[in-house]
């Protein structure tokens, strides 16, 4: 199995209903972040970190990041005509990051189906799975952290922070399993929202960015055919048949991280606001607009 990691995924066909009624004319992962969509910040990380083919799985709502990612021949004309080179660049640059494939969904609802919908593509080999809507600020970055992981222990990797609050309890999967080295647990299991720290096994929360091996099909096609009636298929399952299966899975701690989230209105806003005070063009202005908006 010793492949490197040139491709990724991310699921993108979700309704959004969080954010109506914004979603209804927008998907959720093309609402931008100061001057940039969400999702071309997660593309951005994969692409700084030697990914070379992307895979976006949509839905029929979701046109417009096929669009985002796509040459613009009218836009860049108009552009080039009225000398607008900076301009030009930028856009030029988005449609070159990467290959983009672009897959529609099928199947049943749940976060795992994309993984089967993208299987003829990633063929055997390893991929990145990152979510649309969520990323973490890392150094070195997310992508870059799992992948070194992968490299070293050559297995399957999801990546995770330590979150040891009453409220993560409830919000995210925690990791169980021997310990290996610090901040790295050899999986036995992954408890979905324990709800609380004594019902934890650890408080490393798996959350936000996995490598993905071909050991996980079998077990999402397995899992597909024995759904009861409203039950999503989840990459978990996926994940605990490899468990199951004697084959090794790592969740590994990111190193300097910090979590955004963007899947929840309040979220969104504080994502927001941080990247407002980071912009180098006018950061300090907002600033200090904040700081007398709070006087």
């Amino acid at each position: 199995m010793d492949k490197k990691i040139k491709k990724a995924l991310i699921p993108a066909a979700g309704f959004g209903t969080r954010f109506l009624p914004q979603t209804k004319a927008m998907p959720k992962e093309m609402m931008p972040l100061v001057d940039k969509p969400i999702i071309q910040r997660v593309v951005e990380e994969l692409v700084e970190a030697g990914i070379e083919t992307i895979v976006i799985v949509t839905g029929w709502n979701k046109r417009s990041i096929e669009d985002h990612f796509d040459n613009n021949f009218e836009l860049e004309q108009k552009l080039e005509s009225t000398g607008k080179t900076k301009e030009l660049d930028m856009v030029r640059k988005i449609s070159d990051l990467a290959e983009f494939v672009f897959i529609r969904q099928k199947g049943p609802t749940g976060n795992a189906t994309p993984i089967l919908n993208a299987k003829h593509v990633m063929g055997d080999e390893p991929f990145l799975f990152f979510w649309g809507d969520d990323f973490i600020d890392a150094e070195p970055s997310r992508a870059k952290q799992l992948m070194a992981a992968y490299e070293k222990y050559q297995s399957m990797i999801i990546g995770g922070l330590k979150i040891d609050t009453e409220d993560g309890y409830k919000k995210y999967g925690y990791a169980g399993g021997e310990v290996v080295e610090d901040g790295v647990i050899k999986l036995s299991k992954v408890v979905e929202k324990p709800g609380s720290r004594e019902n934890a096994p650890s408080d490393l929360a798996s959350l936000s960015g996995f490598v993905i091996t071909p050991d996980i099909y079998h077990h999402l096609e397995v899992a597909a055919k024995s759904l009861e009636e409203g039950q999503e298929l989840v990459y978990l399952m996926g994940i605990q048949g490899v468990i199951n299966d004697g084959i090794p899975v790592y969740a590994v701690e990111l190193k300097n991280a910090v979590y955004h989230d963007t899947g929840n209105k309040l979220d969104y806003l504080k994502t927001v606001v941080d990247y407002g005070l980071k912009h180098e063009e006018f950061g300090d202005k907002f600033k200090s607009y904040l700081q007398e908006l709070l006087k």
